[in-house]
């Protein structure tokens, strides 16, 4: 048997502003669709599904983003709504850029905040997190040399 990642999925309130914040991020938007009927219904264990994607990738194909909005059934929100780093689940999404400065300026411009602060790990990385759409960790890394 043989596994690779598909792509990783994000339930947002604002599609249009999430979209915006990974192209500054420099993802590319693969594709959009409406997303609805009785097979997702099953999938998602909920009744009358409606939903919008965008389907984001990085320039190379490797990553890919799944956007989702939901027009019914009404979403839900997760309990602390902009949980801390050591939650259970799912906490970040990271992307390696090749400039993490100027990343952060650009999507700052989106909303987005520093969970922290940039810090380098030894001589090898520079990280951070910012806080994205609807509460969600981005990682980023700048390989230092």
């Amino acid at each position: 048997m043989t596994i690779r990642l598909d792509h990783v999925s994000v339930v947002v309130r604002d599609l249009e502003s999430a979209v915006a914040f990974f192209i500054e991020l420099g993802m590319e938007l693969e594709g959009r669709a409406p997303i609805e009927g009785r097979s997702v219904d099953r999938l998602n264990a909920l009744d009358g599904i409606r939903v919008d994607i965008a389907m984001m990738k990085t320039p190379d194909g490797s990553g890919r983003l799944e956007l989702t909005t939901f027009h019914s059934p009404a979403v839900l929100s997760a309990e602390p709504e902009n949980a801390p780093p050591n939650t259970l689940g799912l906490r970040s999404v990271m992307f390696a850029v090749d400039d993490i400065h100027a990343a952060v300026a650009g999507l700052r411009a989106h909303g987005a905040e520093l969970v922290g602060e940039v810090a380098q790990f030894e001589n090898s990385y520079r990280l951070c997190y910012v806080r994205g759409p609807e509460g969600i960790i981005v990682a980023l890394a700048d390989q230092l040399g």
